[in-house]
């Protein structure tokens, strides 16, 4: 398939519980090109694990098509694809070993009939970082490395597309980043694309080329891990990606009035319009005689190698995140000073944007 066309391709997928229950997924459409690492992020309940069981072909949709490596998995009036007849590998939450089976036999589960079987659950083991344990059941390995035994059994029979369904929660936090590095890079080495369901912020940011954010069944947002973080569209992404302000402003071309002094816009608007100023994005300043606008600094948490101040002027409470070497403490004066225009949102108040 040509790099530049995707390989997976869906378009208005709709997905319903029961026909007269209101849709746990509605008009999900976006593409994943080959080897691109695709995470789709939102909280629990907001529907990504049915999307992914219908991407699976566990579950049908009530409308919109799934068009993967050139075939249509599914189409109206008629019985989607089989999963074992999609060539998608998955690796669940849980991992869905096979506890009778050893590691190297749950790995070489899928190449049965293949003659070099046992080179290539060889090979897997030693990609995987589990040589010399492949004689060893899941209850004998810890999670991480029933995590790669699972990864190992899901890639076995070459899939051009892998989904990991919240791959690293089970994962303690001291293993989770070093174990996304190597599954990300093994992955690549493979030249398998991915797709990965995820709650967690950071997972999405670090692991995925791009993200899509979602809420209530529908995405709000696709784009790479910068794009969404540093241009969010709508107060909920702004907040579910990190720590922001949410400010209502009164705009005026390129900038506006808030609670806390003057900021730039990042695109013109007029009236009362939310944006979004990340923490990191403002500084704090001795005031001055003349300053119309003062805080009090109500909250310092020191973080080591940074500082994050909670300053509460009179209208509003703002969030800053600093260095440490700014000299101030609690119930001191200071001046908010933005460093980047404010994101101006999508949603309610509506101002008029351009």
């Amino acid at each position: 398939m040509n790099r530049h066309s995707p390989i997976l391709d869906v378009e208005g997928i709709t997905r319903r519980h029961g026909v007269s229950l209101p849709p746990v997924v509605t008009d999900v459409t976006f593409q994943v090109h080959p080897g691109e690492m695709f995470a789709l992020l939102g909280p629990s309940g907001c529907g990504k694990t049915s999307f992914l069981r219908v991407l699976a072909g566990f579950d049908a949709p009530e409308s919109g098509t799934i068009r993967y490596d050139g075939r249509l998995l599914n189409e109206p009036n008629a019985e989607p694809v089989p999963p074992e007849k999609r060539g998608i590998g998955i690796v669940f939450q849980d991992y869905a070993l096979f506890p009778h089976l050893t590691a190297a036999q749950n790995i070489g589960f899928g190449l049965k009939g293949r003659t070099d079987r046992r080179e290539e659950v060889s090979l897997l083991l030693s990609a995987v970082g589990l040589e010399g344990l492949g004689h060893r059941y899941p209850h004998e390995l810890s999670g991480g490395q029933q995590q790669r035994v699972a990864i190992a059994r899901s890639i076995a029979p070459r899939p051009s597309l892998i989904l990991l369904d919240e791959p690293f929660s089970n994962l303690d936090a001291k293993l989770r980043q070093s174990t996304r590095a190597e599954i990300k890079a093994m992955l690549a080495a493979f030249g398998i694309t991915a797709i990965m369901v995820t709650h967690d912020q950071e997972e999405a940011l670090s692991f995925a080329d791009r993200v899509a954010v979602m809420r209530d069944g529908r995405i709000q947002q696709t784009g790479t891990p910068e794009d969404i973080y540093f241009r969010p569209k709508t107060p909920f992404v702004a907040q579910f990606l990190g720590l922001t302000n949410l400010v209502l402003a009164e705009a005026d071309g390129l900038h506006a009035q808030t609670g806390f002094g003057p900021i730039a816009l990042d695109r013109p608007c007029s009236g009362p319009t939310w944006v979004s100023l990340r923490p990191e994005h403002l500084t704090l300043a001795p005031t001055s005689a003349d300053a119309s606008t003062r805080g009090i600094i109500t909250r310092r948490e020191f973080k080591g190698h940074d500082v994050t101040w909670t300053v509460k002027t009179q209208d509003t409470e703002v969030l800053v995140h600093t260095d440490n070497r700014l000299p101030f403490v609690c119930q001191d004066e200071v001046a908010i000073v933005p460093l980047e225009a404010a994101i101006v949102l999508e949603d309610e108040p509506a101002g008029v944007c351009n």
